[in-house]
């Protein structure tokens, strides 16, 4: 064989193997596109999975309903357990539940019912006599009687209170100088207003949430009084100054002891020459039992505490936000307590937007909620409150917590999802979670600051916004009084209305019998309505 015809078969042999080798590597590309778009696709399915559950979330706040409340026998069932099995151990599957028992669903606490007729009203009587009754009254004789009781109505009255103080000269001595009895103290000279027509007004807007505009028309179509709306601004401000060193004290006494629970809302408020409205803040500052104080901020940060917290030393219990955070790490005297209801609210969006491993910590949660029910009826003292904890809801936490971890650890619990999101919460703000059984008097949760807060956002609903910047201020202390009567069990009309007419009188030392926790009703005779003739 010639060596042409040789190296011609070398040749082809070496080009087939080049053109293997771009076929492996054609191949090995198309196989890391392949994994590649594989990839891509299983990360496009998470993200819609993920878009999918914000959607539901949202949209079951908008249209579905907003209690938490859920079935104990569906969490059972959602856990692979038999409704009613006894628990063993504080764990996921065992913690008890605190919607309710078995005994309690089957026989549900029945709220005593109402009276009908309530027998502190003034009654006004109107007898109805039988026709021949009439014609010949002394022809018969009353034997009895038969009542029929209904509640009436009879529409507010606006009239003018007019004092007239007679001018005298002394008889035996016409050269003397004339004397009048002097004015009682007022809030302002020259007022048209009395301290109960004040108080209606502020009641009105600051309980029933009715704004001044809409008062405006009320007085003028069914009473025929023609008050403007910028004087009914001028009576809250006037108002306000005066119930200042009441609103004072109030703060004092809440810093002054060892345990607070603190919020924040949003308040849009008028930024004059921008033609928009601003966006301030009313922090809430509330105890357990005693007083609750709004103060008035146009910003959301840290620094806005230093006021509010002044001089505070204890426990301090908040949502996660984390201005607190911030405040309590230059304030070592602080310990913070976080909320458990905020905790479970996310497990619970998480549950709701089909997630059915959060049932087992709502189960774990509830645990904790029933030790705290069952305090609250025996009205357990803060010694005996932190000594179940320590021995019933300790255990609940220990186990919780381990199974939080491993849940975390899950493959199919993403980072980005409603669970991931809740565990990563509560693992985060865990030390400050615990802090409630370690101190009896703490609660387990804000929800008190939250009914707090909420005169307040149904009020926002109908005025939409305050003043300007200093008028969120007389909103505050207007509804720090308020809100505190009523925490107190009084009617806030009448402990509004008394409190204006006695302040202008009073020494600087005597207000505190006008402090809500300390304000005693006067006993005012009742005048029954006559009946129209």
């Amino acid at each position: 064989m010639t060596p042409e015809r040789e190296q011609q078969p070398l040749e082809e042999n070496s080009s087939l193997r080049e053109t293997l080798g771009l076929l492996r590597e054609q191949n090995q590309l198309q196989a890391e596109l392949i994994d590649s778009q594989r990839e891509q696709l299983r990360n496009q399915e998470e993200l819609i999975g993920l878009l999918r559950q914000k959607l539901d979330l949202v949209l079951r706040k908008l249209f579905g309903k907003s209690s938490e409340a859920l079935d104990p026998a569906q969490l059972e069932l959602l856990l692979g357990e038999p409704p009613g099995k006894a628990p063993a151990s504080p764990t996921f599957g065992d913690a008890p539940v605190v919607e309710a028992s078995a005994a309690s669903v089957a026989r549900p606490d029945r709220k005593p019912r109402r009276e009908r007729i309530p027998d502190h009203l003034p009654v006004v009587e109107e007898v109805l006599l039988p026709e021949p009754v009439k014609a010949c009254p002394e022809a018969w004789r009353r034997i009895g009687e038969e009542r029929s009781d209904q509640l009436d109505y009879q529409p507010g009255r606006i009239f003018i209170r007019r004092l007239i103080r007679p001018t005298y000269v002394r008889v035996a001595d016409r050269d003397a100088a004339p004397v009048t009895a002097k004015l009682p103290p007022r809030l302002q000279d020259g007022l048209t207003a009395t301290p109960a027509l004040i108080a209606h007004a502020l009641v009105s807007k600051y309980c029933d949430h009715l704004p001044f505009y809409r008062q405006e028309q009320i007085l003028a179509r069914r009473h025929g009084v023609a008050i403007g709306r910028n004087t009914l601004c001028r009576w809250a401000e006037l108002a306000a100054f005066w119930l200042k060193p009441l609103y004072r004290h109030i703060h004092e006494d809440l810093l002054a002891g060892d345990y607070l629970q603190a919020d924040e809302t949003p308040v849009k408020y008028l930024a004059p020459g921008t033609g928009k409205t601003g966006l301030g803040y009313l922090w809430t500052l509330h105890r357990p039992g005693g007083d609750v104080l709004y103060q008035w901020r146009t910003s959301r940060g840290s620094a806005c505490l230093n006021d509010l917290l002044v001089g505070f030393s204890g426990i301090l219990q908040s949502d996660g936000y984390r201005a607190y955070d911030t405040y309590a790490a230059r304030h070592p005297e602080i310990t913070q307590a976080a909320c458990w209801a905020h905790a479970r609210r996310k497990f619970h969006e998480a549950y709701q937007s089909g997630q059915t491993l959060a049932a087992g910590p709502l189960k774990a949660i509830g645990g904790l909620y029933a030790i705290e029910k069952e305090l609250r009826q025996t009205r357990a003292g803060p010694e005996e409150r932190a000594a179940i904890r320590r021995e019933q809801s300790i255990p609940i936490l220990e186990g919780f917590r381990l199974d939080l971890q491993r849940l975390r650890a899950n493959v199919s619990v993403l980072p980005k999802s409603p669970l991931g999101r809740a565990i990563d919460y509560t693992l985060a703000l865990w030390q400050k979670l615990e802090t409630f059984v370690r101190h009896g008097k703490a609660e387990i949760d804000t929800n008190l600051t939250e009914n707090a807060i909420r005169p307040t956002a149904v009020g926002k609903k109908n005025w939409m916004f305050v003043g300007g910047e200093d008028t969120g201020d007389r909103s505050a202390i207007l509804y720090t009084l308020i809100e505190s009567a009523k925490r107190h069990g009084h009617e806030p009309y009448a402990y509004l209305r008394d409190v204006l007419e006695r302040l202008p009188g009073m020494k600087a030392s005597e207000i505190d019998a006008l402090l809500p926790k300390n304000w005693q009703p006067t006993n005012e005779v009742l005048v029954p309505i006559q009946p129209a003739s």
